[in-house]
């Protein structure tokens, strides 16, 4: 079976990018990054690419007097590629709903939080100061509303009484390292079914022990 064909967005290092390109790299794996594409032509993500012999185009949102001028040229690229899914890695622009609509059920995108909580900037540092005892991130389809859409995949992550905003996002962004490649796999797959707003998942091996937050001590 075809690999399905994937695009990656970023607009800087792009350490999630990374992720699925090594997991890409697996023969098992049932997607290849076929480009990563980049509004920005500093984003150190867009060297590790070519060091990885994947294509990279920087269409600058800069250049064009309207956001949809400047979707336009992306879907064109992306079209005249055959691109199946567009995989969103810390990419910094927000979509019109026009382009969002037109790629629906093929944009994912990875937040920093247990969506819906939490939802738009500053995430580390709100659920601190917010005294919950867990965050983590979401892999979810993309929907016009900022941080919206069916879950795919989610991890927690603890937050510790003495975390800063910094050493809470390392331990997140470990997370994501695999949360992200985990959904890709299965959205390749063709294992993933959305059902209005949830996603329901073929064959899923879940989990279904607890966590507890601080540390439950025998009584």
């Amino acid at each position: 079976m075809a690999k399905l064909k994937v695009a990656v967005f970023i607009s800087s290092r792009g350490t999630n990018m990374q992720s699925l390109v090594r997991a890409c790299q697996m023969p098992d794996f049932p997607a290849e990054i076929t480009c990563v594409l980049s509004n920005n032509l500093e984003a150190a993500g867009l060297k590790f690419a070519a060091e990885n012999s994947i294509p990279t185009r920087t269409i600058d949102h800069r250049d064009f007097s309207a956001r949809e001028e400047f979707e336009a040229e992306i879907t064109q690229y992306l079209t005249d590629l055959n691109i199946d899914l567009i995989c969103l890695a810390g990419f910094m622009r927000l979509l019109t709903a026009d382009f969002v609509n037109r790629w629906r059920d093929r944009i994912l995108n990875i937040h920093p939080s247990l969506l819906p909580a939490f939802k738009g900037l500053h995430v580390h540092e709100r659920a601190i100061e917010s005294g919950a005892r867990f965050t983590g991130c979401t892999v979810h389809y993309v929907r016009p509303e900022m941080d919206d859409g069916p879950i795919i995949a989610q991890a927690a992550v603890p937050i510790l009484q003495e975390d800063t905003p910094e050493d809470l996002a390392a331990r997140i962004l470990e997370q994501e390292h695999r949360v992200y490649p985990l959904a890709l796999r299965l959205v390749a797959e063709n294992r993933v079914k959305i059902h209005g707003s949830r996603v329901i998942i073929e064959r899923a091996e879940e989990e279904s022990h607890s966590l507890i937050n601080p540390k439950l001590e025998a009584i």
